[in-house]
């Protein structure tokens, strides 16, 4: 089995590498024409042998990247194609809110899984995601990482900032054996929310470690409210975890500013990436396809 690193994931694709009994490991070769158009090329012999494309599909380009590898390994022969695809872009949109509108999460779906045997993902914004491939779909989960990671520190509350995170903060605390509790969040606008106390039994919090759980940051804005409630509520520190750090605009930094950490996977480069889902995305590919 060979793994290829995209240019969105090669640090991760080498950690897979590592977890599968150190396989091969590769980067393409990549260059841009001057109409903007990518360049790529494999190397290596690829004949008949398995490979596993590592590839986030945060951007258009990384997309783009990643049908072009798919469309490369097939050219080289591979024998079978797994796709990995850490933070699969799109996927937030799943539903149509007015006529005319794509299902994009089912259209990136269908292209993705084109070229590929299977295709593995981590921590979609929606499970149902799942039910548009066709071919063998899976989903690894970011808790496992960020368990790994908090089991090291004393943690006390485990904390779903809104609503749909609530089975996420649940199984974290199991993991951990430490209670939880969620808030309801109101969306006022793409920066801006209002939380108020929601699901669980609430913990008391003075002097207490809490932890927010959550399976992407974008801006930033729930996560500082968030914080900020813990603290005016006795919190002696407060962390917040995701699996997918995006921290767009100047989210990372207003969110250091209300928390004592930040914590992400390595899903996405970013400046909170301390965890690594590779052991998970390589237990899946080790028992739904041995050699």
């Amino acid at each position: 089995m060979h793994v290829i690193g995209g240019t969105a994931s090669t640090a991760l694709a080498e950690r897979i590498s590592r977890e599968l009994d150190n396989a091969p490991f590769g980067i393409p070769f990549t260059k841009r024409f001057p109409d903007g158009e990518l360049y790529l090329r494999v190397g290596g012999r690829l004949e008949g042998d398995d490979v596993v494309l590592v590839q986030s599909t945060r951007t258009d380009e990384d997309l783009i990247e990643l049908l072009l590898l798919e469309d490369a390994v097939r050219e080289a022969g591979a024998r079978r194609t797994f796709v990995v695809v850490p933070y699969f872009g799109y996927a937030r949109q799943d539903r149509r809110f007015f006529p005319g509108e794509p299902l994009s999460a089912r259209a990136l779906c269908r292209h993705v899984e084109l070229d590929a045997d299977a295709v593995i993902t981590v921590d979609l914004h929606s499970p149902q995601t799942l039910s548009h491939f066709t071919k063998p779909a899976f989903e690894a989960s970011g808790i496992s990482a960020l368990a790994r990671l908090l089991k090291e520190r004393p943690v006390d509350v485990l904390v779903s900032p809104d609503k749909g995170g609530v089975d996420r903060a649940r199984r974290m605390a199991q993991l951990l054996d430490r209670p939880w509790f969620g808030f309801e969040k109101r969306r006022i606008d793409s920066d801006h929310v209002e939380l108020s106390l929601g699901a669980g039994t609430i913990p008391p919090l003075e002097g207490k470690h809490a932890v927010l759980v959550d399976d992407v940051i974008t801006t930033g804005g729930t996560m500082v409210e968030a914080a900020r409630l813990l603290k005016r509520r006795g919190a002696r520190a407060v962390t917040a975890a995701c699996t997918h750090g995006l921290f767009l605009r100047d989210a990372f930094e207003r969110i250091k500013a209300v928390t004592d950490e930040i914590l992400s996977t390595d899903t996405l480069d970013n400046p909170a990436e301390k965890g690594s889902v590779a052991p998970d995305v390589a237990q899946i590919l080790k028992r739904e396809f041995p050699p």
